[in-house]
Formats: structure tokens, C-alpha cells, sequence
């Protein structure tokens, strides 16, 4: 997991800055706190919240990774597989690796996810249903032009794991965030030079 002092985080009540109090009244079971209702749910449910990738990519990336030597987990991750496909038709879901790919150095599938709601269905449904295989999480986040600038972040910092972590190689992310950051630096008017 990368190391969250070298990044900055907004503060989470941006926007919420002039919200009355809150109420330190129990709610029924004495434990949770009541919270006041104003019959408008967040957006978030709707959509996801920015810099996610609400366009063509889909928000959420999730990777389920099988040791392709071992055929039990063979067996089980083609059935997983097969399972999505059935159950969640809706969902984009590429084929089925059977070596290592990419960052990825055991084999895997991905399923991407678009909407809060499938979120909501797929993830639960996951949890539950992915047997010895392990999942990677991921957000897909863009710049106001669309620009997906932060691969490196999204598969450390921002990641989420169900199940024992997969030590990717994220060495191509590092290169690739550099070239970027070298052409804003043209663009910028900057030598472009990337050290």
C-alpha cells in the first residue's frame, strides 16, 4: 500500500462547513446516534461522486485473481466467472486470463462496475461468493477533462482487497505518471524534463 503522508486529502466536510450541530441524541437501540432527515438522499447513490469515472471506463475496476497452477482455484475462479456472467448480464466483465498480465503476476478477470447501484449489488455479492480467490478494488478517478492521471494511487492508496492482498507490479504505473507529468510540464511552457 503506498504511504498516505505524500498525498494530500480534502477535508471531509468541505460543503458541510455551516451545518447546524449535530444532535448527540441516541437513537432506539442506545447505541448509534439519531441523525436528522431531510428526505433528500446524497447523490452519491445515484452517482458516483467525482473524481470517480462516471463515463466509458465505469467508476470501479475489480480484479479476482486465481493461482492459475492450482486447479482447485482454477475450477473455482472459471465457474466465479462464468457466475457473473450469468447473474450480473449488466456488468462489463473481460475474459478469462489464464497467466499473469499487466501489473497483475498471477492470472485474473476484471469486472467493471458504473453505477453506485451495482456497486451496491456486485460488492456484497462478492464478499460473500468469491470463495478462496482473492479481489482487488479499485477506483478509476479522472481529471475535469476525463484523464485518468492517477493509476498509481488508485491501485495502492485507494484500493480496497477482499481477501489476502497480491503484491502487484506497479513499476508501469510509476513510468506512465511520469510521461504525464512531463507533458503538462510542456504544456505548461516547462522544459518537460522528467527525472
Amino acid at each position: 500500500m503506498a504511504d498516505p503522508s505524500i498525498y494530500w486529502f480534502e477535508s471531509p466536510l468541505k460543503g458541510y462547513e455551516n451545518a447546524p450541530p449535530l444532535s448527540d441524541a441516541k437513537a432506539e437501540d442506545g447505541k448509534s446516534f439519531k441523525n436528522t432527515q431531510t428526505g433528500i438522499l446524497s447523490k452519491s447513490y445515484e452517482r458516483f461522486t467525482e473524481p470517480l469515472d462516471n463515463g466509458i471506463r465505469g467508476g470501479f475496476d475489480i480484479h479476482i485473481y486465481y493461482f492459475q497452477a492450482n486447479p482447485t482455484q482454477l475450477k473455482f475462479a472459471r465457474e466465479l466467472w462464468t457466475r457473473i456472467r450469468l447473474e450480473f448480464p449488466e456488468l462489463r466483465i473481460y475474459r478469462f486470463w489464464d497467466r499473469p498480465v499487466g501489473p497483475h503476476p498471477i492470472a485474473m478477470f476484471e469486472v467493471n462496475l458504473f453505477t453506485p447501484a451495482q456497486f451496491g449489488a456486485f460488492i456484497p455479492w462478492l464478499v460473500i461468493n468469491r470463495g478462496p480467490l482473492s479481489a482487488l478494488v479499485h477506483p478509476n478517478t479522472v481529471n475535469e477533462n476525463g484523464e485518468h492521471l492517477e493509476a498509481y494511487r488508485d491501485h495502492t492508496q485507494r484500493a480496497t482487497w477482499l481477501g489476502q492482498p497480491v503484491v502487484l507490479d506497479l513499476s508501469s504505473f510509476r513510468e506512465s505518471e511520469k510521461r504525464l507529468d512531463g507533458q503538462r510540464k510542456v504544456g505548461l511552457g516547462g522544459e518537460g524534463e522528467v527525472s
